[in-house]
């Protein structure tokens, strides 16, 4: 919630126009980009990620099982 209001609140910068609007408009694209994709990677990467990860930890090293 927080990275989309950021993103939204970037975006008049792309929009800009009048004196000196181009380098607003530059600045506007690659930090909205950046945000844009920080964000994808955050949601839709590095979970399935750690999925993986973690399901490659317990097929290499099965859980300890308790031993009455």
């Amino acid at each position: 919630m927080t990275a989309l209001s950021f993103i939204l609140g970037v975006s008049p910068l792309i929009i800009a126009s009048g004196a000196r609007a181009a380098s607003r408009v530059s600045v506007g694209f690659v930090v909205f980009g950046g945000m844009v994709a920080a964000t994808f990677i955050g949601i839709f990467f590095i979970p399935p990620l750690y999925v993986a990860i973690q399901t490659l930890r317990e097929k290499v090293r099965p859980p300890k099982t308790k031993e009455a």
